[in-house]
Parts: C-alpha cells; structure tokens; sequence
C-alpha cells in the first residue's frame, strides 16, 4: 500500500509549544484540577463598546458583506495613517504607504515569501518570537541568530553585528519594545538597526505591538534621528497590530508600513492568499484608531495592566526570581534562581504543584532557558489566587 508522507519542510519546526501545552491543560481542567493561566498574551478585556457598536451596525448593512479590497478599505487606510501620525508622529501616506493585515502575523509570512528566496539568510533575535524562526524554516530561508543578553539590556550587541559579515542577510527581524523580556524601544538603537541595515544591503523589520502597553514613551522605527532619514524609508519596514493595544487578538486586525515600492510587493503576495477583511471588522477597526475609542483603550489598559503587573512581581518575587521593573508591555520576564537546572523544571512544578501555567523561557531561544514570562492576561482575583497558590508551595518547600 502507498503511504502518504507529508511534505519534508514539517520536519524543520515543532508544533507551537502553546498549542501543545494548552492540550494538557485542558486536560488537567478536565480532571478537576482548575490551572490558572498566567502563559499566554490574549488580552482578556473586550473593545470599546464603540468599536463593537461600529462592527454590528455594518454588519447589519445588506451590502457589506462581500469581498472586500486586499488593500483594505480606504476608511481603515486612512485610520492606520491617521494613528501612526498621533501616536509616533510619522507621516504615513494612506493610499501607497500602508496594508491592513489579518494580523501582524500574517505579515511575517507575506514579508518573508515577498523578500526572501529559498536558501537566503534571516536574522532572528534570540531570544525572539518563535514564529521568526518558524515561518523562515517553512519557507526554506536559513535562519541565523543574534544575540540578546541581560547584561546589555536585552539589546542588540552593534559591536558585534557591524563587526560580522552580514552581506548574504536578505532580512532582519526587530521587536522593540521586545518580547518576551520587555527591553524598551530606544530611540539609538533604531538608529543604529536603520544604518545596519544600511550597511548590508537588507530590510530590518520592527515587529511593534507593545508600544503602548505599560509605556509613557512610544516610538517607530521611522522615529529616526539619521541626517538621511531616506535610509529609514529604504531599509526599514514595521508591523503594528490591534491585537493588544485595542483589546482585539480575535479580531485579527494589524498593519504593515513601509514605502510604496515595498508594499506593492507585499500586496502582491496578499493578494494571492486571502480575499480581504470583512467589511464591519475594517470599520470597527478604524473606529477603534480614531474616535475617543483610542483615549477609552489606553487609560483603560493603563490602569488595569498596572495592577495586575504588581501582581506579577509577587509572584516572580515569591518564586525567587529576580527582574527588571524597568520593562514594559503585557508580560514580565524574569530569571529564575540558580537552583533550578532550567526554566521548565521551574515551571512543570508550578504547573502540577500549584496548578499555575507559566511560560518557560526556552521558548524564545537558548538565552532564554534560565528565564520564565508571566503575562498580564488574566482577571486581577485570578492572579490574586495564582500568587495565593505559588505563596503556599514556596512555604511547602519549594526549593526542596
């Protein structure tokens, strides 16, 4: 009999570790043993109830839903721009300059597939979000990493990158403020990403969904300070979403910009693989980014996220880890203490013992492994009752 195989790029990459891991959780609940989540970044709050007033009026416009333009419909264009003039203060031409997203997720695949060949090299941050490498391997790129280190901030080490041949690289990828450790965007390290760049021939990419999360100072990589901001325009692409900031994972709704010729490009690849946005989600969306729905998500985040994130710091503080209360975003990072051989035998106990699910660091890259990331995603009682839960292992004998 024929055996079918399946295609040989399945054996590059894993099946994501939180589709994995979500299984035995589920099975845990199953057995009664209530786990809270303390793992994943999928916000927990709803939209405005402008936002979602705005999606169920057009929802209920006979002619609104059919195919919709890949290109976004020029209402969402208009918002996306609009936004990233208030917030950043960069001017972005609505009609040629930006492309709405199923996500900015979905932009790592199309950017990829539109600037890099089969065989060609990308540049991954380690430790960095899994679906840099992931996606890259999928698309037969060859991935190359550079280094992400607690002693530098969790920066990127310019001595050594300008110092390195990167004349083969096609495509670096950027993600300041950084996930999973939280490192701050700065505005001389875009800088110094844009000349790199420069330098090398290739395109950085700045994957930026947690500018406004539990951060006063937001920044674009096209906040750039060089005498020839052409080279931000030439080297430079960014990925924005309202997964985070607007309280919308589900709705898949984010944005790439960059020049005109790139997002032609891009455009390109899009517009072979999916038949645009329902019409409702693109002007929820654009509601979402320019109405007094932005101040409502902000201030709202803001306070929230601030409680909850000095939950989290006692529970990093109760585990013995210690951290930087500098970071900014929806999780904290936070290494583990020394007797702990690496992150998961700290996490697996506190997942059976104290039925809390964290995420061990190893995820993200080799310099993660001594790391553990608590997100912010959960109700305030909730996280009350996971630090209740560590508090009582740790006295148990936790260090045993």
């Amino acid at each position: 009999m024929t055996k079918i195989q399946p295609a040989e790029r399945l054996q590059l990459v894993q099946e994501y570790y939180f589709s994995r891991k979500l299984k035995e959780v589920a099975r845990l609940n199953a057995e009664g043993r209530d786990i809270i989540s303390l793992a994943i970044g999928s916000p927990d709050m709803p939209p405005s109830p402008q936002t979602i007033d705005r999606l169920c009026e057009v929802a209920h416009q006979p002619g609104a839903h059919g195919y919709q333009p890949t290109m976004g419909t020029p209402e969402l264009r208009e918002a996306m721009s609009y936004y990233y003039n208030k917030v950043y203060g960069v001017a972005v031409d609505p009609q040629t300059e930006v492309l709405p997203l199923i996500g900015s997720k979905e932009g790592i695949l199309h950017i990829t597939l539109a600037f890099v060949n089969p065989g060609e090299t990308v540049l991954v941050p380690n430790p960095g979000y899994p679906t840099y490498t992931s996606l890259s391997k999928l698309l037969g790129a060859r991935v190359e990493y550079y280094d992400l280190k607690e002693e530098n901030s969790w920066q990127p080490d310019f001595d050594n990158l300008f110092s390195r041949d990167l004349s083969h690289v096609k495509l670096m990828w950027s993600n300041y403020p950084h996930m999973p450790t939280g490192a701050r965007a700065l505005q001389g390290v875009f800088d110094r990403l844009a000349e790199l760049a420069r330098k090398n021939n290739f395109i950085v990419v700045n994957d930026n969904p947690y500018s406004r999360i539990l951060n006063d100072s937001p920044l674009s990589i096209f906040n750039t300070r060089l005498t020839n901001p052409q080279i931000a325009k030439d080297h430079c692409i960014e990925l924005n979403s309202l997964s985070k900031s607007h309280n919308m994972p589900g709705w898949r709704v984010g944005m790439c910009i960059a020049k005109a010729e790139y997002i032609s490009w891009i455009l390109k690849v899009k517009s072979n693989i999916d038949s645009g946005t329902f019409r409702g989600l693109q002007l929820a969306a654009a509601e979402a980014l320019t109405t007094n729905t932005e101040e409502w998500h902000v201030e709202h985040n803001i306070q929230i996220y601030r409680r909850r994130r000095a939950l989290a710091e006692q529970i990093m503080t109760t585990l013995g880890c210690t951290y930087d209360p500098q970071q900014v975003g929806m999780f904290l990072w936070g290494r583990i203490p020394d007797q702990y051989e690496n992150a998961e035998q700290l996490t697996e106990r506190v997942l059976h013992e104290a039925r809390v699910f964290i995420t061990p660091g190893f995820i993200f890259g080799s310099n993660g492994e001594r790391y553990i990331r608590i997100s912010l995603c959960a109700k305030e009682e909730k996280m009350r009752e996971a630090l209740e839960r560590v508090f009582i292992l740790r006295n148990q004998g936790m260090k045993e």
